[in-house]
């Protein structure tokens, strides 16, 4: 699949200021010399707990742990892949990126995007939605749009909220006008907005309601449409943007930019099937709900939610809730689900209405009533959610006469490997008993057929996963315990690696030639200072700014170490830097190394006493081990009468 060049990512980490783009969420207060803090945009508190360093381009929230660099908060607060963050700044630094073709048989590829491509087809996206939604609001023709909305229970401001538009059906209305504010016929075409039609173009949205897509950004990348008129030129009653290079439908859930943040902080998302549909939930107090643009929900939808929600195994499991029409199609939809959620971490829902209304319909049957009561029976459905995998037991049951011996050995059979594909292991002997219990078969029967199904292999599929940095991909690392900051030796070490991050200079070459990493107690002080002496040492800091010396650190150090690494570059030291230099103070930094080196000397002074009572009087190991303990004594006296 295409990534991007390292070389353009760097480009974007260099370009792009921290502070800038965090200010944009967070507001931010002097924090001391080059620092900045602010209430943390990831979790509650009342005290400031985040902070960032712009110099060294990090972050770092003293209170969740939260850390990392630009790119890392643009994907954390607005919950993008890393491609999606490093292409959202280059289009605001004017960075062209370029791609190259990785994986499998894949070639590398140095082709050029054309400069600003992306963000020529996005505005020009921005300022159709905006002619589509005055044109529905305002022209007489409008009207049409206007009563089949009114039909489905929304009023004028609620297609303002959502920016609900309409295609003219002049057929070079939108061309007319984008040609006007400047844009080529290339880009209407490339961007899906207009088609050739002999020697011109015309728009591809004619007479119909338009829905503007937008990106989880909040970019607007392309619309779904639905037919208005019998004699429209489209036979589909539902016509969506075409592929083009800022929108695959696979890769975007409409509604999804306004339900992103309740997602996130609620970790559940309601799935429902359309367009309407989610307007309803939304205004229903249902903030969750978004939907697939034309296409069935699959593996992509599934990587996009899993990432906001924070769907990982060890977690307290997140909640899917997939709302059906009760129709054969509806059930159709549900199984299909259900094939898919191995995929997900999550618990999976189904919620039918009881009489096959889908919340569209809800909202219209109540549409005369005032305030909450007006949304109650959308949130009842969603509240009503039973568990996918029991909604899927009784749809494959249905077929299947009970009464009958031979149809229950063949139901048996059929339910058995839906059984086995409950995740909650512990829950399954429960359900098995349940299901018995509907089917009148003995729970001991099921069980074995349960289990024979759970036996036999079942494909599955890996999640999608972002791309990455060259500097964040490799093998995984083994697991480092954290720092004890209960030891003041650690606490020493931890100060002196800050320093060495953030003030590299201040740290006596010599000492971090002379200071081997083995000398540090903690394994991630170990990890940092490594990388440090790997990336070049004092004089290799001297030759890079701040930020590429973090960059180059980060580097060398496997992926758990790197939140020390961002908390370290932009936690405040605890002595004030000197006045006159800006440095930390000579004598602060060399009592950091001398306790540093005090506490090796130490240990290994324990070690050989302990080799030394073991070792036969007058053996060469005897004699070696006194002299090396000697000139251990000698160098101990001597740092420590340096420190005093």
């Amino acid at each position: 699949m295409p990534r991007i060049k390292d070389e353009d990512v760097k480009a974007v980490k260099e370009r792009a200021s921290i502070e800038e783009v965090v200010r944009e969420h967070v507001t931010l207060r002097t924090a001391g010399v080059g620092a900045m803090k602010g209430l943390c945009p990831f979790h509650d508190e009342k005290t400031p707990s985040f902070q960032i360093r712009t110099a060294v381009g990090s972050y770092h929230c003293f209170g969740c742990g939260v850390g990392g660099d630009v790119i890392s908060f643009l994907m954390e607060i607005d919950h993008l892949t890393f491609s999606e963050a490093v292409e959202r700044l280059a289009d605001k630094l004017g960075i062209t990126l370029r791609y190259e073709e990785t994986g499998p048989g894949g070639r590398g590829r140095g082709e050029q995007a054309p400069v600003g491509q992306r963000t020529r087809l996005m505005e020009a996206h921005r300022v159709a939605e905006e002619f589509y939604h005055e044109a529905l609001l305002r022209s007489g023709e409008g009207r049409k749009g206007r009563d089949f909305l009114r039909d489905k229970g929304f009023t004028g401001g609620h297609a303002a909220q959502f920016m609900v538009g309409y295609a003219p059906r002049e057929g070079t209305a939108l061309v007319s006008h984008l040609r006007l504010k400047g844009f080529t016929e290339e880009e209407l075409v490339l961007g899906g907005l207009a088609n050739r039609r002999g020697r011109g173009l015309s728009d591809r949205f004619q007479g119909r309601v338009l829905w503007p897509i937008r990106a989880i950004t909040g970019d607007t990348v392309g619309f779904g449409a639905r037919r208005l008129y019998d004699d429209d030129w489209s036979p589909a009653k539902y016509l969506n943007t075409s592929e083009t290079p800022i929108y695959k439908k696979t890769g975007v859930l409409y509604g999804l930019d306004l339900a992103k943040k309740a997602i996130a902080t609620e970790r559940t998302a309601v799935v429902v099937e359309g367009y309407t549909d989610v307007m309803a939930a939304h205004l229903a107090g249902v903030g969750t709900a978004v939907a697939t643009c034309g296409t069935a929900f699959g593996s992509d939808h599934i990587s996009i939610l899993r990432r906001i929600l924070r769907d990982e195994a060890g977690r307290a499991p997140a909640k899917v809730i997939f709302t059906f029409d009760g129709d054969a199609a509806g059930q159709k939809a549900a199984m299909k689900a259900f094939e898919q959620d191995q995929r997900w971490a999550a618990q999976s829902y189904v919620a039918v209405a009881a009489d096959g209304q889908d919340p569209n319909d809800l909202w219209i049957a109540t549409k005369d009533d005032e305030g909450e009561a007006q949304g109650r029976a959308v949130r009842e459905l969603v509240a009503s959610a039973t568990p996918l995998f029991e909604f899927a037991v009784r749809t494959t049951l249905a077929p299947y006469d009970l009464s009958e011996a031979a149809q229950r050995v063949q139901a048996v059979r059929a339910v058995a490997p839906i059984l086995a594909q409950i995740k909650d292991r512990t829950l399954r002997p429960e359900v098995v008993r349940d299901v018995s219990g509907w089917m009148g078969i003995d729970p001991d029967l099921l069980t074995a057929e349960v289990g024979r199904a759970a036996g036999r292999p079942a494909p599955t599929a890996p999640v999608a996963r972002q791309q990455t940095s060259a500097t964040e991909e490799g093998p995984l690392a083994p697991t480092l315990p954290q720092p004890d900051l209960r030891d003041p030796v650690q606490v020493a070490e931890r100060q002196l690696v800050q320093v060495a991050l953030q003030y590299p200079l201040a740290v006596v070459p010599e000492d971090m030639d002379e200071l081997e990493p083995e000398a540090l107690r903690a394994p991630m002080h170990r990890a940092v200072w490594h990388a440090m002496r790997q990336a070049g040492g004092i004089e290799g800091a001297a030759q890079r700014s701040i930020r590429g010396w973090v960059e180059a650190v980060l580097a060398g150090t496997p992926p758990p170490v790197h939140p020390l690494v961002h908390e370290l570059s932009v936690a405040t030291l605890p002595d004030r830097l000197d006045p006159d230099s800006g440095m930390p103070r000579e004598a602060f930094v060399d009592w950091l190394v001398l306790r540093v080196r005090l506490a090796g000397v130490e240990q290994e002074v324990a070690d050989l006493l302990g080799q030394q009572s073991r070792a036969p009087e007058g053996s060469p190991d005897k004699r070696r081990l006194d002299e090396r303990l000697m000139e251990l004594h000698r160098e101990r006296a001597r740092l420590r009468s340096r420190m005093e």
